[in-house]
């Protein structure tokens, strides 16, 4: 006799006239008379009767299968996107604050040439003919004391070289910061900067 229950379909192995049933994971005994879709608080539950583990025989449920672990392909999917969308609005925010950032780095750094220039004066009398004066001495240095800066303190954040003239337009000598163009003129971030402002 075949039983149909919520786990599946067995056959209780005794025919028509069989009296063990499975149901589900328990083997229970049936009463005289009553049928497989009749059992229920009455049947009673004889553990004795229960098979050896190798005579069960476990049929799964689809409909209570578990989902194996690990993630999808759609899900890899979205959390890739998920992280573009961040790195992206990061990015954002980050470049303009960077180039900020340089250009004002520009302007420290102007001032701080300008006064190596200001000690060369004061050792030499005058002011270096050229900015490479202060990292290498000149033939008409004649009390110098140098170096008085860096070679790589002559370029600007940008890499450009700043622009020095001598005699200068607005003083002894003109430093001039030209942005991040290293052109002469501009706004913004292309602003010229000078030692005079």
């Amino acid at each position: 006799m075949v039983v149909k229950t919520g786990f599946g379909i067995w056959d209780s192995g005794y025919g028509r006239g069989g009296r063990r049933r499975k149901l589900g994971h328990a083997w229970i005994d049936l009463m005289p008379g009553v049928t497989p879709e009749q059992t229920g608080a009455g049947t009673r539950v004889n553990p004795e009767s229960r098979p050896s583990t190798a005579e069960r025989l476990v049929i799964p449920n689809p409909g209570h299968a578990q989902r194996a672990g690990g993630f999808t392909l759609l899900e890899m999917l979205a959390v890739i996107a998920l992280i573009g969308i961040i790195a992206v609005a990061v990015i954002t925010k980050v470049i303009p604050s960077f180039d900020k950032g340089k250009y004002k780095t520009g302007k420290i750094q102007l001032n701080t040439l300008s006064q190596d220039i200001d000690n060369y004066i004061l050792d030499n009398g005058s002011p270096p003919q050229q900015l490479l004066d202060l990292v290498k001495k000149p033939v008409n240095g004649p009390n110098w004391q140098g170096p008085y800066a860096k070679e790589s303190q002559l370029k600007d954040p940008y890499g450009h070289d700043f622009g020095y003239q001598y005699p200068g337009q607005h003083g002894k000598y003109d430093l001039i910061f030209f942005g991040e163009d290293g052109k002469p003129g501009g706004e913004g971030l292309n602003a010229d900067a000078g030692n005079w402002q």
